[in-house]
């Protein structure tokens, strides 16, 4: 018959131990937070587009759905983008959003402003209402938006 050189007790508190380990280790590998969806369909400040937010790759992108209420007199081309090339190319189908991540509590990437041609830094969030928090950022300044989910 083996001779045990381990206590019952000290089987016991090693067991304790591995399993404490092991609950450690899984805690750790878990995300702190993830952001909330913010995937679907979007009516923009003042219901002026409807934007679908969707994966593209392996980040998400917002595009342009379709114009609610067309600014008077403005064509329903992309006008103001910096290059000569792409002023002809329709608002439907243009991505605003682009190369979203999730950053924990929010998802950051870029936003395309087709009124001025520029794009900026841009954090986007859920709200506790259910809307979508829309920034575009230079350095520390941000412009916020609201945006209304869509069924």
């Amino acid at each position: 018959m083996p001779i045990s050189l381990t206590s019952h007790k000290e089987k016991d508190r090693m067991k304790s131990l591995a399993i404490a380990a092991a609950t450690l280790a899984a805690a750790t590998a878990l995300p702190a937070h993830a952001a909330q969806p913010v995937t679907g369909r979007w009516a923009t400040v003042d219901g002026k587009a409807i934007v679908q937010i969707a994966p593209c790759g392996r980040q998400l992108c917002g595009r342009i759905e379709r114009i609610v209420k067309p600014t008077p007199g403005r064509p329903q081309t992309d006008i103001k983008n910096p290059d000569p090339a792409l002023r002809s190319k329709p608002l439907v189908g243009l991505t605003l959003l682009s190369g979203f991540e999730d950053a924990g509590e929010l998802w950051k990437g870029t936003i395309y402003d087709p009124e001025s041609g520029k794009s900026y830094s841009s954090k986007v969030s859920r709200n506790s209402d259910g809307t979508l928090k829309v920034q575009g950022c230079i350095a520390f300044f941000c412009k916020t938006q609201t945006w209304t989910p869509l069924r």
